[in-house]
């Protein structure tokens, strides 16, 4: 009796999902007005720690003595827009704050909550297709309370770490194991492309809670230090400033997981994880070329090693998928082709080989998936692509699979 109310417990919980499924048209516009936000957002967050990180490694000494006596530890003169401006950093604090401050923090806040949003509107209220791996047996609600666990465990981690290890050349290595650990984690309980997705959302996370646990606490007691009259404690701002640049770093490569959804021969590739944090470190190298520019050492040979490490992951993952995609037997391949007809596929994708021209859905031509992507989603469709699970034989999935990974492209 004990095991026949947990199974129900699991149904009920099932249900609840499908329940609060959405219209496709209602999800369509809440993607469409979600997305818009997550993008104006991010834009706005990403530039705000490209400049300041510009600003902090370009500063240079106060020419002016009363400047240095008034505490400014560094300064820029900046040419922008038709105007002079001149920016000035104080050590720790001025003698006297000014009447406006500008904060930087709802940037940061907007674009976690609206990616959260897209996430349940996207995955978790369509869990049983979207966010569960192809033919997994997990139910959707426990993969859903998965995922938002392994976005808490995420900042847990990540925070504990900061805390036990202060030497950079021991955290970066340790924080890339852990990422890499994500991405595989994340391979091996959800769908390819919610698997990217997870793990951009768990270092935007980290990133978001940087601000709010941090970073912000930190420089509201340096106000309110000031306002008290008390000498302000630099460490605090000092500690921000570190998880300030790490935010720094990390936005490259959540910036490519916000684009990867696009890319199906990505995530859709064997071993995508290992894609994956590949791409993440050829992100991450980038901000370093930058950041080691704005303090006058440029490294060319440092945007030349990326760029070959792009090629050389792109030459890996398209001998793998050749080696995977090879057909079974042509007559296989043959049944594929004919189903790709007999279902309608030809009238939203685009595929050469078959004729097809349509605009709705990928191009499967550049797109490229593999025949696993492809078996993912003719099964349990995604957006504006049915499910067609109930009107296709496993077979003849299998079949229109290995076709479209065969033909597309060629």
């Amino acid at each position: 009796m004990a095991e026949r109310r947990a199974r129900g417990g699991v149904r009920l919980k099932s249900d609840t999902l499908a329940l609060l499924a959405l219209s496709d048209g209602l999800r369509d516009w809440l993607d469409l007005g979600l997305r818009w936000l997550h993008v104006i957002a991010a834009m706005a967050w990403i530039g705000t720690s490209f400049y300041f990180v510009l600003l902090d490694q370009s500063l240079r000494a106060p020419k002016d003595l009363a400047d240095a006596g008034a505490g400014v530890g560094g300064e820029l003169w900046e040419v922008h827009g038709g105007g002079f401006y001149h920016v000035q950093k104080y050590v720790v604090a001025p003698r006297v704050l000014p009447e406006h401050l500008a904060w930087f923090k709802w940037e940061a806040y907007t674009t976690w909550l609206s990616g959260f949003g897209l996430m349940l509107v996207l995955y978790y209220l369509e869990a049983s297709s979207a966010l569960v791996k192809p033919g997994d047996d997990l139910d959707p609600w426990v993969a859903v309370a998965i995922s938002i666990g392994l976005l808490a465990t995420a900042w847990i981690v990540y925070d504990v770490l900061n805390r036990l290890v202060s030497d950079p050349r021991l955290l970066w290595p340790a924080l890339f194991v852990l990422v890499a650990l994500a991405a595989w984690g994340s391979s091996e309980l959800f769908s390819p492309r919610a698997a990217w997705l997870q793990v951009g959302a768990m270092i935007g996370t980290v990133m978001a809670a940087n601000v709010f646990f941090n970073i912000i606490p930190a420089q509201r007691e340096l106000v309110r230090a000031k306002e008290g009259g008390r000498e302000p404690d630099p460490a605090p701002g000092v500690q921000a400033k570190q998880r300030s640049v790490q935010n720094n770093y990390l936005t490259l490569p959540v910036l490519l997981t916000m684009l990867a959804g696009h890319f199906p021969f990505a995530y859709g590739a064997d071993h995508a994880w290992f894609v994956l944090i590949v791409l993440m470190a050829i992100g991450a190298w980038a901000r370093l070329f930058f950041n080691l520019r704005h303090t006058g050492r440029t490294h060319w040979w440092m945007p030349v090693a990326g760029a070959l490490a792009f090629v050389a992951l792109a030459v890996w993952v398209e001998r793998a998928d050749d080696t995977a995609a090879a057909p079974t037997t042509p007559a296989h391949v043959a049944l594929g082709k004919q189903v790709f007809a007999s279902a309608g596929c030809a009238a939203c994708h685009t595929l050469s080989d078959a004729g097809a021209t349509g605009t709705v859905g990928p191009d499967l031509d550049a797109a490229r998936p593999s025949a696993e992507l492809v078996a993912d989603r003719v099964t349990n469709g995604l957006g504006v692509m049915p499910s067609f699970a109930g009107k296709l034989s496993p077979e003849e999935i299998t079949a229109v699979a290995a076709y479209v990974s065969s033909a597309a492209g060629k």
